[in-house]
């Protein structure tokens, strides 16, 4: 089952047999996936819903693969997303090509679909760590995300499950401000029509359980944006 906390992959493929082999693969791992046949679709999709890897095939109608990598890779809010590119190219010179223009990982056609698994694991271990079971800490506060333990500043925070979820994507990034929009995608699902002051709601209840202990607040509200873990705590 997928759930709306999941990693959100992008695939970028015209080819419908290609599609459905990956997309099927990444949703029994348990990856969120949204589809895209061309590259102008694909850029589009990649800079509305921001997601948090993209799977590129090189060979592809209107916007070759190679420039819709270009392209990602310049702009500033998409350029910090990990891309795999695939491609019959074999080459190295196509390979060097690749990695050249921004691609963060390169896999030759035919692949193993074990081995693109597990690349695209190591990719987003980077930049979801809490999603690969990871331990998440930072400063005085330590995340355990497979036995689902919180702790802060050496004692025991018990929290519920979106408050858990909460805690972990700000502090995948300490100090980056996520806005409400960004939080509810993560933590909910942007296919929930949930209302933004949800996110409100919950912040406050994750500080509630944290003050509980000493008084400190972590999260720094940055008034009409959103929230970020504090540098400070």
């Amino acid at each position: 089952m997928v759930h709306t906390s999941s990693p959100h992959i992008l695939v970028i493929e015209d080819e419908p047999p290609q599609m459905e082999l990956l997309a099927y693969n990444l949703e029994k791992e348990g990856f969120r996936v949204t589809r895209a046949l061309n590259g102008e679709e694909g850029l589009l999709i990649a800079e509305e819903s921001g997601p948090d890897m993209i799977i590129l095939d090189w060979m592809l109608p209107i916007v070759p693969g190679i420039e819709v990598c270009r392209q990602l890779k310049k702009r500033r809010d998409t350029s910090h997303i990990p891309i795999m590119m695939l491609t019959a190219r074999g080459e190295e010179t196509d390979r060097v090509r690749g990695l050249d223009t921004g691609a963060d990982d390169y896999v030759v056609k035919p692949y193993s679909v074990s081995e693109l698994i597990a690349r695209v694991r190591a990719l987003l271990r980077r930049v979801r760590p809490g999603s690969m079971g990871e331990t998440l800490s930072y400063s005085d506060l330590m995340v355990d995300t497979e036995k689902h333990w919180v702790t802060f500043k050496g004692k025991r925070v018990n929290l519920g499950p979106t408050e858990f979820r909460l805690l972990c994507t700000l502090l995948e990034k300490p100090g980056r401000v996520w806005d409400r929009a960004q939080l509810l995608d993560r933590v909910w699902g942007m296919d929930k029509d949930i209302d933004m002051r949800t996110v409100d709601v919950h912040v406050g209840r994750l500080r509630k359980a944290l003050r509980q202990l000493d008084g400190s607040d972590p999260i720094r509200t940055v008034r009409g944006f959103g929230y970020s873990l504090d540098h400070s705590i």
